[in-house]
């Protein structure tokens, strides 16, 4: 059951904050409990951290684009919450649900009529010599990219215990099915299912034309290696802050075992989504 609703906005969107003020009063008429993060005004709601409304809340609701949603759904180790993602016109490939869709979706949902889409997530980690471990969860890729001013950059690639290759490149995506349409995209990468377990290797801008993006098992380690000196180079997750590699750290990425809960309209299939978001059999 759904008692308290957690809601994430993108601050400087003034239509996320007018649909926060008319959500609080809306929900409690429902006699839902109300948390919004730290900063957002408040109108009878609790704030919190988003760290703490992931471990309370029954039901998240995220208004923005995808950058917004990504910046909550790492923190809910819980797959029974479910997440609703509000597009507020971006792109956008699994905040699905737009803002005139909201009450109507967002009615049913609370009255547990609803569809999820369970999502594979990444457990990414830093190992140096010269820095404590890092530990990120990623829904969309962990990218692994040089500064501006660096030059193409060495990265060992291993695929559990077998080496794949040294990409000789401007840097290396690390995707999940979810983020096939994000910047793997960009980097000719394939488009998966969302709901299929595997890991897309796509080297950005390859010095070698023969080397193409690779789609691996879920249950495969990868790990990455920076073999390179003097040059800037950096993790980022999920497009979030990143953190500097120094020559000789090691990524690893595998699946992190627990899955995203993503609401799903069931009036709308995820090949609709493509025709519609990519223009495909437009002239």
């Amino acid at each position: 059951m759904i008692r308290t609703v957690g809601l994430v906005a993108k601050y400087q969107e003034p239509k996320a904050a007018q649909m926060v003020r008319w959500l609080i009063p809306w929900l409690k008429k429902r006699g839902k409990k109300v948390c919004v993060e730290n900063g957002l005004t408040r109108n009878g709601a609790q704030s919190c951290s988003k760290k703490q409304m992931a471990a309370k809340a029954d039901l998240i609701v995220s208004l923005g684009g995808d950058g917004t949603l990504l910046n909550i759904a790492p923190l809910v180790d819980r797959p029974e919450v479910p997440i609703l993602g509000v597009n507020l016109g971006g792109l956008g490939f699994i905040t699905e649900v737009a803002v005139d869709e909201l009450e109507a979706v967002l009615s049913k949902t609370l009255e547990g009529d609803f569809e999820v889409e369970k999502r594979m997530t990444l457990e990414v980690r830093v190992l140096g010599k010269k820095k404590r471990p890092h530990k990120f969860r990623v829904l969309n890729d962990v990218v692994i990219a040089k500064g501006a001013r660096s030059r193409i950059i060495d990265l060992e690639t291993y695929v559990g215990n077998d080496y794949l290759c040294t990409y000789r490149a401007d840097g290396l995506i690390i995707s999940t099915p979810t983020g096939s349409t994000a910047y793997s995209l960009a980097a000719a990468g394939p488009i998966l299912e969302p709901t299929l377990g595997a890991i897309v290797l796509a080297p950005i801008c390859p010095h070698t034309l023969t080397n193409r993006p690779i789609v691996v098992p879920s249950n495969a380690a990868v790990r990455v290696t920076l073999r390179s000196f003097g040059d800037t180079v950096i993790l980022i997750p999920d497009g979030q802050q990143g953190v500097r590699l120094n020559n000789g750290d090691r990524v690893e990425a595998r699946d992190y075992g627990l899955p995203v809960s993503l609401i799903k309209l069931s009036s709308r299939s995820y090949y609709e989504i493509l025709r519609e978001k990519l223009k495909w059999g437009e002239r």
